[in-house]
């Protein structure tokens, strides 16, 4: 499990640092930064795909994602005594990422991406570099935790002498990750460890529930413990859950939110089609009857309740085109998906944020985790420092 996610200048998020529990709750009002958190874990997981800078790249650059604020704020600016204005850098760019594990023998991140020193003639001189990468035991880098560091182009593993390093001989890429490059079961399995916990992290965000919907039309069917990003397998993936899954929890979890409702996939030649049977109805009605709340909720159902649950899971804005009476329904499903899972949910329901509360009580812990803005940055807002995990940056 992790115990903190940090974040540096990126976006509105110029120092973050997010305690985690196995079920968390990230809220505050529009424009607080929660989109911003998500799309930094979304980062974060693209690491160990190898697909980070492509990703800054989608976003607009690494100009466009960087915190547009000063570099520090001044006593008089917080005081609104002088204007905020830009003061003389003391730290290269960069834009840096990182969490830490709650175990002692779990393993701890960070990344540090950056601009390229120019070349005179390169057209690539606005283009992202990574430059600093860490692996380190344990909540809080330190020199005698650290296992792996990366500067550059440079690679070097801890040795078996205590305080030994011993240097990799290829160099890494500029744009790569050593998560990707380098993987070497023997000389580092922190890294292969850590690069497939990450691969693991599953996000779900805003399903699409219109008339052309995929979850909406028959799809050929295969063994599905995972639901897909577009939901297009819903019928494959509700059926895996009911022959290796837990199909005693979908019931209960139809029943719950659609009360004498029950699910049933059709399955004609090799295309499977969710089927819903509702009371009173003389007929069930397919997916492409439905109404989008109640597909959605079915997509919720089949995305929390997987065979094969994650390291993380993190679901943004879940609430979406729900009606608010199934928010509790839903509070409950993802309380039972953090029993196997842990949770980071980002949602501005306040409904939703209590019917979770109400469900984690006594079967996982829960932490609330509430931004607001001040001067365009956010910060915690329900938290006080001593709450806040410590946290060290690798220095380049």
């Amino acid at each position: 499990m992790l115990s903190a996610l940090a974040i540096a200048n990126y976006r509105s998020l110029r120092q973050l640092v997010v305690p985690l529990a196995q079920l968390t709750v990230v809220t505050g009002p529009n424009g607080s930064g929660k989109s911003s958190v998500y799309r930094a874990m979304r980062l974060l997981a693209d690491i160990a795909n190898g697909g980070v800078i492509r990703s800054l790249v989608r976003e607009g650059g690494l100009s466009s994602t960087l915190w547009a604020g000063p570099e520090r704020f001044s006593a008089a600016m917080l005081r609104g005594e002088v204007p905020v204005q830009g003061t003389s850098r003391s730290e290269p760019v960069n834009l840096r990422l990182g969490f830490a594990p709650a175990q002692a023998e779990d393993f701890g991140y960070a990344i540090d991406i950056g601009l390229p020193v120019p070349r005179e003639g390169s057209r690539f001189n606005r283009d992202p570099q990574i430059k600093h990468e860490a692996i380190w035991s344990g909540p809080l880098l330190r020199p005698s935790t650290q296992l792996v560091d990366r500067k550059g182009g440079s690679l070097r593993l801890r040795g078996e002498r205590s305080g030994s390093w011993v240097s990799v001989g290829r160099p890494i890429a500029h744009f790569a990750s050593m998560m990707t490059e380098f993987a070497d079961p023997q000389a580092a399995p922190e890294m292969l460890t850590l690069r497939e916990q990450m691969r693991s992290w599953r996000f779900y965000d805003h399903f699409r529930s219109d008339a052309a919907a995929p979850a909406r039309q028959p799809q050929l069917g295969t063994y599905t413990p995972v639901l897909a990003d577009d939901g297009a397998d819903l019928a494959a993936a509700l059926q895996t859950i009911r022959e290796i899954g837990d199909d005693e929890a979908l019931d209960r979890a139809v029943d719950d939110a659609f009360p004498g409702a029950r699910i049933q996939v059709q399955v004609t030649q090799d295309r499977f089609e969710t089927l819903m049977h509702q009371h009173g109805l003389l007929r069930p009605l397919t997916a492409a009857e439905l109404s989008d709340g109640t597909l959605r909720y079915l997509l919720w159902i089949a995305a929390l309740l997987t065979p094969r649950p994650p390291a993380l899971l993190v679901l943004n804005e879940p609430e979406t085109s729900l009606h608010p009476d199934l928010l509790p329904a839903l509070g409950r499903l993802v309380a039972h998906a953090a029993r196997e899972s842990q949770v980071i949910v980002v949602s501005h329901a306040s409904r939703l944020i209590a019917a979770l509360e109400e469900a984690a009580q006594g079967s996982v812990s829960l932490r609330s985790v509430v931004l607001d803005k001040r001067l365009g940055e956010t910060r915690i807002a329900n938290l006080d420092m001593g709450d806040i995990p410590r946290w060290e940056w690798p220095v380049r």
